[in-house]
């Protein structure tokens, strides 16, 4: 028997959660239903499900903490956000906590199956990521990808996972073009305006990051992408 996709959903709508878990069983999945954060993650720990469907606002801890958490242990489990927050802030930063996508409520079933499906074909089709513990050396920086930690000589960040994920794509590509489509379809799944814009604001940010070194720049190549030089 071909082993049925497990689904963590962390709901604390019970009226809800029963609704979607018995709608995601109907479509023949194995669903956890989790009514906090502290549960959903610890059945993420126990179950290691194949997709995590978390609300936004829950009890003793958010999906946004729930997120972080598992994307700390997971850089490929699929996240989507259920959220009747909708506000640009909000959206940007279950993006920055590594989530996948996100579903304003009140929502349509069908919408959720299919972005279920999306982001698992996405899961199935990617590319083993590329994991070293291997820290990149580049002008006055240490940057270590696995514990997201970029450092100077004057300071230190805790690089959220997409930051973390686009400085390595930057790096990978140093002194050389960083496609914009390709990146966003490998980052963010598609290639939309709003994630476009997204890409900009995390861009300023490592601009920001980068300052201590005079050497260092993020050069926009209008329409193609963008480009990491290293001035010898």
């Amino acid at each position: 028997m071909e082993k049925k996709e497990t689904i963590l959903l962390a709901e604390d709508e019970v009226v809800l959660g029963k609704l979607v878990k018995e709608a995601l069983e109907r479509k023949s999945y194995a669903v956890l239903w989790a009514k906090d954060g502290n549960e959903a993650y610890e059945m993420y720990m126990r179950e290691k499900p194949d997709i995590c469907i978390l609300d936004v606002m829950m009890p003793a801890v958010n999906g946004f903490v729930v997120a972080g958490k598992i994307r700390a242990l997971s850089a490929d489990t699929p996240i989507l956000f259920l959220t009747a927050r909708s506000e640009t802030n909000d959206v940007v930063k279950g993006f920055e906590v590594g989530g996948n996508d996100y579903l304003k409520k009140p929502f349509n079933l069908e919408e959720l199956f299919l972005r279920i499906k999306e982001l698992l074909r996405r899961k199935a089709n990617a590319r083993p990521a590329e994991i070293s513990s291997k820290p990149y050396y580049f002008g006055n920086y240490e940057f270590n990808p696995v514990s997201q930690v970029l450092k100077c000589d004057a300071e230190t960040f805790n690089l959220s996972h997409k930051e973390s994920e686009l400085l390595k794509a930057l790096l990978q590509h140093k002194n050389d073009l960083m496609p914009r489509k390709e990146t966003l379809l490998q980052l963010w799944g598609d290639d939309s305006f709003f994630h476009a814009r997204t890409m900009d604001v995390y861009i300023a940010k490592l601009r920001k990051y980068l300052k201590h070194d005079d050497k260092l720049s993020i050069v926009n190549i209008r329409g193609f992408g963008f480009k990491l030089i290293e001035e010898q």
